[in-house]
């Protein structure tokens, strides 16, 4: 498909377009209407990934008119420029955090679906960039966009177009809904061993499980409440080593690849498995594949897991257990969230938690063979999720080069279908 027919139209005359309200950290509840984060325009991940929630009747009085409809189109404008999300029936009327850019199609001249991919196309890039004021990622918001403009193919061609990369984000998404699915098992069975004692309460009231055998028959009073009869009540600090990061000297930061990949904090964070945005020429403190990540300011307590060897700023930890076992790791600090919003700061969005507080956290802590049991029953899920991440980023590199190629009309529809159907 050649460009030649494709109109051109002023950004706001074909979009319609609002940024989401700062929110402070107060507003912040348990429950209620999802505020949408950054962590929720990653590829694949849920819309409501990684979000807060806010008080329904503040909603109704406050911010009603951010509410979210189903086929939003989102856009990251905070921490990295250009992540996109489409909005799903889970998230309507939900609000996205300031930062976040909803866009919607003004009339029929624009197909819904398509704004994603002008979003993510070379063009809108390119406009990006050129208007962009400083740096793009501090300094791009709607003032912006009313200076850009967008180019259109006919509406069927739109929709060519969107059939062909949405079928690449389709198996993303469906490779991420099933390594949700595998990591809500591992969990639960974390859950049930190491928090509920579920076995131990079988084995006393007489149940018998393939497992009972590995586990007493008895809860014993301890400083942290009941534990198993033999367990003991210990520190992160001696159960784990614990990495915190260090960040490199700005200059040292760069997109091209060069060096160590850089992990700064929750902006860098996806589901189960960081995102490469930032390299770094001069690291300073390491994870290695495997460790578990977790955010230690702005905020406390963003999980995720190092696929390789990487550079970790101050806004990141790195823990693995003393045995090495690394699926155990990620649960256990997974299982600390709600101890990890203590160390959110009152009143104001950004909060810490340093490595003396980090380490003095004390839990219930199984002895070693139930350890490497779950890291038995579990690794093995883990190495599935794994392996789904790295095919989504094969498939994600597929679908940007015909991103490219088709907005740039360097590849005809027709060309790019019957790429497709030999993949």
């Amino acid at each position: 498909m050649a460009t030649d027919g494709w109109t051109e139209w002023p950004f706001d005359e074909v979009i319609d377009f609002q940024e989401g309200p700062g929110i402070l950290a107060k507003d912040f509840k348990d429950e209620g209407v999802p505020l949408v984060r950054l962590a929720g325009l990653d590829r694949g991940a849920s819309v409501l990934a990684g979000c807060n929630y806010l008080d329904p009747a503040a909603v109704k009085k406050r911010w009603a008119h951010f509410a979210l409809a189903e086929g939003d189109i989102l856009l990251s404008t905070s921490a990295s420029l250009g992540r996109t999300a489409v909005v799903g029936p889970e998230a309507v009327g939900a609000v996205p955090y300031t930062g976040i850019i909803r866009m919607r199609p003004r009339d029929e001249r624009l197909y819904a679906p398509f704004i994603r991919y002008l979003l993510e196309g070379p063009d809108f890039q390119s406009q990006a960039e050129m208007v962009g004021v400083g740096s793009v990622i501090r300094h791009f918001g709607p003032m912006h966009l009313r200076q850009m403009t967008v180019r259109l193919p006919t509406p069927p061609e739109q929709r060519a177009i969107v059939a062909i990369l949405s079928g690449f984000d389709q198996k993303v998404e469906l490779n991420q809904r099933m390594s949700a699915v595998a990591e809500s098992l591992c969990m639960s069975l974390f859950v049930s061993w190491f928090i509920d004692f579920e076995p131990v309460r079988d084995n006393a009231a007489g149940a018998s499980t393939p497992l009972g055998a590995r586990f007493p028959s008895e809860l014993v009073e301890s400083e942290s409440g009941p534990m198993p009869l033999g367990w003991s009540v210990s520190t992160v600090g001696k159960e784990f080593r614990l990495t915190m990061g260090q960040s490199p000297p700005g200059t040292t930061y760069n997109e091209d690849g060069d060096g160590v990949v850089f992990y700064q904090g929750r902006a860098d964070f996806g589901f189960r498995f960081p995102g490469r945005r930032v390299f770094c020429t001069a690291p300073t403190r390491f994870a290695e594949a495997g460790d578990t990540l977790i955010t230690v300011r702005a905020p406390v307590g963003d999980i995720n897991m190092a696929t390789e060897t990487c550079c970790i700023g101050r806004g990141v930890a790195a823990a693995r257990h003393a045995s090495g076992a690394s699926s155990y790791t990620y649960y256990f600090m997974r299982s600390l969230r709600e101890t990890f919003r203590r160390f959110e700061a009152e009143g104001t969005v950004f909060g810490a938690i340093n490595k003396k507080d980090f380490e003095n956290l004390r839990r219930v802590m199984p002895p070693p063979a139930l350890v490497s049991e779950f890291e038995r029953l579990a690794s093995p899920l883990d190495a599935r999720l794994l392996n789904n991440h790295h095919q989504n980023m094969t498939l994600s590199r597929l679908r940007d080069a015909l991103l490219v190629a088709l907005m740039s009309g360097h590849v005809s529809v027709g060309a790019a279908e019957r790429f497709v159907e030999s993949v």
